[in-house]
């Protein structure tokens, strides 16, 4: 055998040895590393590592691990109600024990855990401690800290208080400036209503930097936004309150009457006695005082008869069929306008209404001045006037007919009495009397002033406030 093969027989028989060699002094240089990891000592610095060198994953999570657990315990450390909490953690699940004195305390835990960079998930085992003297001891201790802070800021409370107590009174007192709201507003309605609403400026006002002073920036959205929901919820509940100011203040700046005017309001007939701010006054032809919400005034159909005094009435009159309708008219026409009351413009007219199996009917129209004459009066004289021009003419004027039918099944033989009367002894009627003088008929149709004085002595005697003024306009 010559030396090379020699020499390569030596090589393979020491190349295992020298293999099982390096093994062992791996193995022993790995378990001195983790020998020094639990016990503390300082290992040795850690060269880096090749892009293909393997990463022990187990170590990296282990280290996280108890990084995990030491930053919450620091972390409870500090807070009184965590420092009894026990922490554990593995793979990145942490699982809190131990007890708290409330449920907030318990949450606050397991929030704060779930914070913490590297945690995948929170087990709370976290029980609640039902011990009085654990629970009341902490409520005790905050309200004491409370009735302290409470004390020392007193001096804060009541100047905030003052401060408020002093915008809300310069609000009243320019509210109470009377005279200046009635000299910029039209009416004394709208100046109410102007001086109420800086009143409740002002006192939201003192209200806002009250609050803001003492720094209670969430109880003043609370309260402006109970002021805004209370303000709904009573907006819907005075709706109609709400309605007829609204209709007030309207009627107010433009007028659709006033004072001592006849007018009739959704069918309610009267003079206007006063405007309020919540209903429209009326006296009655009865004499009686009719109040009418505004609201209702606003909306309804309103009749004026004050406004143009000049007023039509009519009437209807009727005649046999037999007679000339026409001949009637002009007859009728006639005695109207004879009557010193009517007017001579517009003129006076008629019509044929209807004509029937007996009668025919005519309507007459005619105008007057309500300022010198009665309407009811002024008509029922023009009926008369009418009436008895047509009879005196020989138009007849048509009677109702009846047809009855007596059916006396007694037969009696007695004679009729003796004193009993009979058609031919029947008496006459009396003569017509003379149509009255025109002076006289101008004299009966005068109006009546009786309402229209009433509401002027009730104006004024009344203090009250009235809306209605001659300066506003007049619709």
């Amino acid at each position: 055998m010559n030396d090379d093969a020699a020499d390569e027989v030596t090589i393979r028989a020491i190349f295992p040895a020298i293999v099982a060699a390096l093994l062992l002094c791996l193995s022993t240089a790995l378990n001195a590393q983790s020998a020094a990891d639990l016990t503390g000592a300082p290992a040795a610095e850690p060269t880096e590592a090749a892009p293909d060198d393997p990463i022990d994953i187990g170590n990296l999570t282990e280290e996280t691990d108890r990084a995990i657990a030491s930053g919450l315990a620091n972390v409870f450390t500090q807070i009184e109600g965590l420092r009894d909490v026990g922490i554990a953690v593995q793979s990145g699940v942490v699982t809190l024990s131990g007890t708290v004195t409330n449920q907030a305390d318990r949450e606050r835990a397991e929030a704060i855990a779930a914070r913490i960079e590297g945690v995948v998930t929170v087990e709370n085992g976290i029980d609640r401690s039902y011990e009085v003297e654990t629970n009341v001891s902490p409520a005790v201790k905050t309200l004491i800290d409370n009735m302290r802070g409470l004390v020392r800021g007193l001096p804060l409370f009541g100047v905030a208080l003052v401060i408020g107590v002093v915008i809300a009174a310069l609000g009243y007192l320019l509210a109470g400036r009377r005279r200046l709201w009635l000299w910029a507003t039209p009416n004394p309605f709208l100046a109410e209503l102007l001086a109420g609403a800086i009143r409740v400026v002002a006192i939201l006002a003192g209200l806002v930097v009250a609050l803001q002073i003492v720094d209670a920036t969430a109880m003043l959205g609370l309260v402006l936004g109970s002021a805004g929901i209370i303000g709904i919820a009573l907006g819907f509940a005075v709706r109609d309150t709400v309605d007829n100011y609204v209709s007030s203040l309207m009627l107010s700046l433009r007028q659709p009457f006033r004072a001592n005017d006849h007018v009739v309001i959704d069918g309610c007939e009267g003079h206007v006695i006063r405007l309020t701010s919540r209903a429209t006054v009326l006296m009655t032809l009865e004499g009686n005082h009719l109040r009418i919400p505004n609201a209702k005034v606003f909306k309804a159909i309103i009749v004026n008869y004050t406004r143009n005094p000049q007023r039509r009435f009519e009437f209807e009159l009727g005649v046999d069929s037999a007679d000339d309708p026409l001949g009637a008219m002009e007859v009728g026409l006639q005695a109207i306008r004879a009557l010193p009351f009517v007017l001579a413009e517009p003129r006076s007219q008629s019509i044929i209404q209807t004509v029937g199996e007996s009668s025919i009917i005519l309507r007459f129209f005619a105008w007057i001045d309500q300022r010198s004459t009665d309407f009811l009066k002024g008509r029922s004289l023009a009926i008369q006037a009418a009436k008895h021009a047509v009879e005196e003419a020989g138009y007849e004027l048509p009677e109702p007919i009846y047809r009855i039918r007596v059916d006396d099944r007694r037969k009696s033989s007695e004679p009729a009495p003796a004193d009993a009367p009979t058609p031919e002894s029947s008496p006459a009627p009396a003569a017509r009397k003379s149509a009255k003088a025109p002076s006289a008929v101008a004299d009966r149709a005068e109006p009546d002033r009786a309402v229209e004085k009433l509401v002027s002595e009730e104006r004024g005697s009344a203090a009250g406030s009235d809306l209605l003024d001659t300066q506003r306009p007049i619709e």
